[in-house]
């Protein structure tokens, strides 16, 4: 049974793939290899992939995120698509599902939102579902660094508190789009926002909105 981490993984080598090595990507500063080469180093790598947390490791984590990007593209391409090795937690299908449904999806949208000729994905209502139930765990965690009070709300009604404070802004829309603008694409998710006007540019220019 295909999960929906090995769904967004297939979907995402497919449209780094099709995008070529050199396209933009939403990450700033990357194009779609170091996006592919990220993918491929967070498996494969973990000595490195710490790095992404713990400053010490930053220049081991930047010294073999690029040997892995200097390696053949398509090579990199079909590292994503056959998955991580079997000593990696992540070969697990729980842990696979826990640790890349978001990441993939996210990455999936980054390089999906960068061409100027994006269309929204529609997503099916399980996947939509996952997804806020993982934004309701990690909400708070998104929204740590907000300027202001944060509240996530789906069109149904269902609420989930980013951050506290004041003044609050409140930000609808469907679950993958919450989760885009959470994980600090903001001027990239096709949301609502609503609180006084100050505040609202406050959260939409921030940078250090989500991981």
């Amino acid at each position: 049974m295909s999960t929906h981490a090995k769904r967004e993984r297939l979907l995402l080598a497919d449209l780094l793939e099709a995008a070529g090595p050199a396209a933009p990507t939403l990450c700033e500063g990357w194009q779609t290899r170091d996006l592919a080469a990220h993918v491929v180093l967070r498996e494969r790598r973990p000595d490195a992939a710490g790095g992404m947390f713990i400053k010490p490791l930053a220049a081991r984590l930047e010294r073999v995120q690029a040997e892995f990007a200097a390696k053949p593209y398509e090579e990199l391409i079909q590292l994503i698509r056959t998955g991580p090795p079997r000593f990696s937690p992540y070969s697990l299908k729980q842990v696979d599902e826990l640790a890349n449904a978001v990441e993939f999806f996210v990455h999936a949208e980054d390089v999906r939102r960068a061409q100027p000729d994006w269309t929204p994905r529609q997503l099916d209502p399980v996947f939509s579902d996952t997804l806020w139930a993982r934004l309701e765990k990690t909400a708070r965690m998104l929204g740590r660094k907000a300027p202001v009070g944060l509240v996530l709300r789906r069109p149904d009604g269902q609420t989930a508190v980013a951050h506290r404070g004041t003044p609050v802004v409140t930000v609808t829309g469907e679950p993958g789009e919450l989760t885009v603008f959470g994980f600090g694409r903001q001027g990239h998710a096709q949301v609502e926002l609503d609180g006084e006007k100050a505040a609202v540019e406050a959260l939409s220019e921030t940078r250090q909105l989500g991981f």
